[in-house]
């Protein structure tokens, strides 16, 4: 071989450049066995030597690749050196049915000549070459705008241990830590020491050491760390910083939603922590609606998940005391609160989303995007009009009004942080002409969903997306029984609670709406998390926040 070890080979013999790579390489743990191995634009290709054509071929697909090192090992009179690939391709799971990402690495020696540096050297050009190439297989989903971390991405990592059943940190240490390395990205670990850290935390910090944000905990953290993003003075360019979510808590209803807008097979636990972390170190970012929530003291708020009253409420709270079962917690509360079934009397209305047309169907990737945006620019979306499972529900005003308007709207005072919210009036004031009142006063349960999932087995809005712009309000009328209550909660499971027909059940997509319990007990939660009980409303804000996503 030539000494200039990066000069082309033209007749693509052993460690020959031709349109990728091609190499001749011994196996890391045996120097007797010998593979070719050759490096296209797609994929890393890998056959042993002496084999047939075809025979003994592995090949795999760079767009599951995660990084590459080269590296020497401490014996001296070891003239080779290594690279090592890591890969997370779709596999068959060992036990249960489906796909899920596992982890597969690939190592070779590389021991060209008799000089160490010449060896080290060529296989640090292979292991940058593989990660380069990585890198422009990222998988897209086409009907995406995307954005790109900085590359090193400087990462802060916040987690939270006493999330779930306490063992956030053990669960960093042990599979998001070595994915890290992996994939080259240099990260700072914080783990918080009480409520509302991370939010002081983000407030104050000087945003520019990092390039990512990530929690490793359950949804309750993000609350936090978006709160106190959106608290900054500067807020509109502190609201643009990526932030990426790992599922460490008992719900994990993000992270589940961001699996399930890969596309990817469904997930769970460890598997759903692996694909997450997949996806932070490949490290695209997509757009993240926020709805901003007003209680009855004038604090806003803001949520990325959503907001319950009535039996989804509940079973939150209550569960808390079985939290060291893990997401199990919810189905024993689900199942205590099946057991004393309540109603609740209230008032509910909302604004309805505009319906479905060509000029508001555009895709994400024709978008404006960045804090000077109109946060309520109507985005694609894939179905056409609000509807319910129940058609003959009635209303206080025709629902065919849909107009958004910004008359009478909330005026924003002057000290406040965030997005004016221009859909809404003051809690005291009367609702707008426009806006939908439900007759209904005796309600079960209110649940607005701004993500698909409520939790990793209750894909809760099925029709959503990270960024669509809606807020989707879904109700249970009084008069449901027990059973029918459960089977619409195990449907739920696989989104398929919308289609049953559930008579007491309602389903809209709107873009603002409002809450009056009437019922002098009773929990409100937003985003998993207690707040206030009392008058409440809210309006989404599109694509405002960014979220590492795929």
């Amino acid at each position: 071989m030539d000494n200039d070890i990066a000069e082309p080979d033209p007749s693509r013999q052993r460690n020959g450049v031709v349109e990728g790579l091609y190499g001749e390489f011994t196996d890391s743990l045996n120097a007797k066995v010998r593979y070719s191995v050759s490096l296209t634009e797609s994929a890393l290709t890998i056959q042993k030597i002496p084999s047939s054509p075809g025979q003994d071929e592995l090949v795999f697909h760079l767009a599951d690749c995660l990084g590459c090192r080269a590296y020497k090992v401490e014996d001296e009179a070891d003239v080779g050196a290594f690279f090592t690939a890591y890969f997370y391709p779709f596999k068959r799971r060992w036990i249960s049915t489906g796909m899920a990402r596992q982890k597969v690495e690939q190592c070779f020696r590389v021991a060209l000549v008799q000089d160490p540096l010449t060896n080290l050297q060529e296989a640090e050009r292979w292991a940058r070459a593989i990660r380069e190439a990585s890198i422009r297989q990222i998988p897209r989903r086409h009907d995406v705008k995307y954005y790109e971390v900085r590359r090193p991405c400087r990462v802060m990592v916040l987690v939270n241990p006493q999330s779930g059943r306490g063992q956030a940190l053990q669960l960093f240490s042990g599979q998001i830590e070595p994915m890290l390395t992996e994939a080259s990205v240099p990260y700072t670990l914080v783990i918080t020491e009480h409520q509302n850290h991370a939010r002081d935390l983000v407030r104050e910090t000087d945003l520019s050491q990092w390039d990512a944000l990530v929690i490793l905990s359950g949804d309750g953290l993000l609350f936090e760390v978006l709160n106190g993003l959106l608290e900054r003075e500067d807020w509109e360019e502190a609201i643009q910083t990526p932030l990426g979510i790992l599922p460490g808590g008992s719900g994990n209803a993000l992270a589940a939603s961001v699996h399930h807008y890969t596309k990817s097979p469904p997930a769970w636990g460890k598997e759903l922590l692996l694909s997450c972390g997949f996806l932070l170190c490949k490290g695209l970012v997509t757009r993240l609606d926020l709805v901003s929530v007003h209680l009855a003291s004038s604090q806003r708020i803001f949520s990325f998940l959503s907001l319950a009253w009535g039996f989804v409420a509940d079973v939150d709270i209550e569960s808390e005391k079985y939290r060291l079962v893990g997401p199990m917690r919810f189905l024993v509360g689900t199942l205590m609160r099946l057991a004393s079934l309540k109603v609740y009397q209230g008032r509910l209305a909302y604004l309805p989303a505009p319906p479905f047309t060509p000029q508001n169907s555009s895709l994400c990737s024709s978008l404006p995007c960045g804090p000077n945006s109109s946060p309520n620019q109507n985005s694609r979306h894939n179905h056409s009009t609000n509807h319910s499972t129940n058609s003959n529900h009635n209303t206080a005003h025709n629902s065919s009004n849909i107009a958004i308007t910004t008359m009478r709207t909330k005026p924003q005072p002057v000290n406040q942080k965030g997005p004016p919210d221009s859909l809404l009036v003051d809690l005291e004031q009367p609702l707008p002409e426009h806006w939908t009142v439900v007759n209904e006063e005796e309600f079960v349960l209110v649940l607005a969903m701004f993500q698909s999932h409520l939790a990793e087995d209750l894909f809760a809005a099925p029709g959503a997306t990270a960024d669509d712009g809606f807020i989707h309000l879904l109700y249970v009328r009084a008069g449901i029984s027990r059973l029918a209550l459960l089977t619409l909660f195990m449907t739920m499971e696989k989104g398929g609670h919308l289609a049953i027909g559930c008579p007491h059940l309602v389903y809209e997509r709107v873009k603002a709406f409002r809450l009056e319990p009437l019922s002098p007990e009773g929990a409100i939660t937003v985003d998993g998390e207690m707040v206030e009980y009392g008058p409440v409303q809210a309006q989404v804000h599109e694509g405002i926040a960014r979220l590492i996503s795929g």
